[in-house]
């Protein structure tokens, strides 16, 4: 899998080399900022619950309520909304999505003006919730200490995207998921073998098993991440000998909705907790801890439920039978066996579903992982198994080395005809 990294050292990859550095030195001012506190505000101590996914991709910064505790987050939840928009909900969105590379450039602009905006509105919402009332002055100078801090992480993310490597956004996120990795296992090895709750050996021993399902997890996540089921086309005007015997098809993943549908639970399942934390009323909060929030027996139930149709209706939004068997038949192609037209969208429509079914049930798995942890171990909060941090973190991985693999592979590819032309 690794092999083609090997020409990374080449010389002819120097200007490379730069890029993954610069890149490194973009997440590396991240993680700076994540441990610069919002002046006159004060690290929030209480259960953060259904914010924790945010806590988790801003790297611990909502906990500290740094000036990058929003992260990009607010720009993700923009995205979100217009992908939905273009799905022929608003027609002005639909139209821009049809226009190619000019409509990318507009969307791109109104997510970012939107992002901006729910920032903002973020910023003072937890300004309310987490100071105390300290002062109105206070709480819309820490909205816009928040704002400024998703402004400028936003811009990091282009800087990364055009002078580094890989999606500067989708790296930031991982950066903030994987800063909070090593301090997850330092609580781990503590709390397991230094203070004393186990003999030395079976702390260890826990220890040990700890890390190993963290690994075999992580795998998991992988395998979850990579795996797709491939649709066999063909081209009515080809023959199959000439290409090479080499054959098409529509690659369909089984995580199609990636962490999108838990995202949208997390953020509609918590805004009732959100809401109890403005108003300050202590028997609505009562309610909210003891039936909403995914902690309790029935907001769990609850959680997983959205969890599953979020991700069904997303996936089918995403991958739309009818429009999938129509490109078919504009490319005058066809699936072996199938009638083209309403059979090819009912086929379709019948993998994607089995797909989407399987998919969402693993991400309920992942998203479940963390909740069911808690509840059964008895070690802190901040040790958690599995989770969406590591869908977000291998599938950005994956991604980017797809990126640099296919950099390294396209020089080299480029280097040798140069090679060959002056023989």
């Amino acid at each position: 899998m690794f092999a083609n990294l090997k020409g990374l050292f080449s010389p002819t990859n120097k200007d490379l080399r730069k890029r993954i550095l610069f890149t490194l030195g973009c997440l590396a001012i991240f993680a700076l900022g994540t441990n610069i506190m919002v002046p006159g505000a004060s690290r929030i101590t209480k259960n953060l619950g259904f914010l924790e996914l945010l806590n988790l991709m801003s790297g611990g910064s909502l906990k500290s309520f740094s000036i990058f505790a929003l992260g990009v987050m607010p720009y993700i939840t923009a995205t979100i909304i217009t992908q939905l928009f273009e799905m022929d909900i608003i027609p002005y969105f639909k139209e821009l999505k049809e226009q190619g590379a000019t409509g990318r450039q507009k969307l791109n602009k109104i997510n970012r003006y939107l992002g901006i905006i729910f920032a903002f509105v973020q910023g003072y919402i937890f300004s309310i919730a987490f100071l105390n009332g300290d002062g109105a002055y206070l709480v819309i100078k820490s909205a816009v200490y928040l704002t400024a801090g998703t402004a400028f992480l936003l811009w990091l993310g282009d800087e990364i995207t055009k002078k580094g490597i890989g999606n500067g956004v989708s790296l930031i996120i991982m950066a903030g998921i994987v800063n909070t990795l090593p301090q997850t296992f330092i609580t781990a090895f503590n709390e397991l073998v230094m203070n004393g709750t186990f003999s030395t050996w079976a702390g260890i021993t826990l220890f040990s098993l700890f890390v190993i399902v963290y690994i075999a997890i992580i795998i998991g996540v992988i395998y979850m991440q990579m795996a797709e089921r491939r649709v066999p086309i063909q081209y009515s005007n080809r023959t199959q000998s000439s290409y090479g015997g080499e054959k098409s098809f529509i690659p369909i993943k089984l995580n199609t909705a990636s962490v999108v549908p838990v995202i949208f639970a997390s953020a509609l399942i918590g805004i009732p907790s959100l809401i109890a934390e403005v108003i300050k009323s202590e028997s609505f909060k009562n309610f909210i801890d003891n039936y909403i929030t995914y902690t309790s027996y029935t907001g769990f139930l609850l959680y997983m439920v959205l969890i599953f149709l979020f991700g069904y209706f997303y996936t089918l939004l995403q991958l739309n039978p009818d429009e999938m068997a129509e490109n078919l038949d504009k490319s005058r192609s066809y699936i072996p066996g199938i009638t083209p037209g309403e059979k090819t969208s009912e086929y379709l429509k019948y993998v994607i579903t089995r797909l989407t079914v399987v998919g969402t049930l693993g991400l309920m798995f992942i998203a479940a992982l963390p909740i069911l942890f808690s509840k059964v171990s008895n070690l802190s909060s901040s040790v958690t198994i599995g989770g969406t941090g590591l869908l977000i973190v291998v599938g950005v991985a994956l991604e980017t080395y797809k990126q640099l693999e296919s950099s390294i592979v396209s020089r080299s590819y480029v280097g040798s005809r140069k090679r060959r032309r002056r023989r």
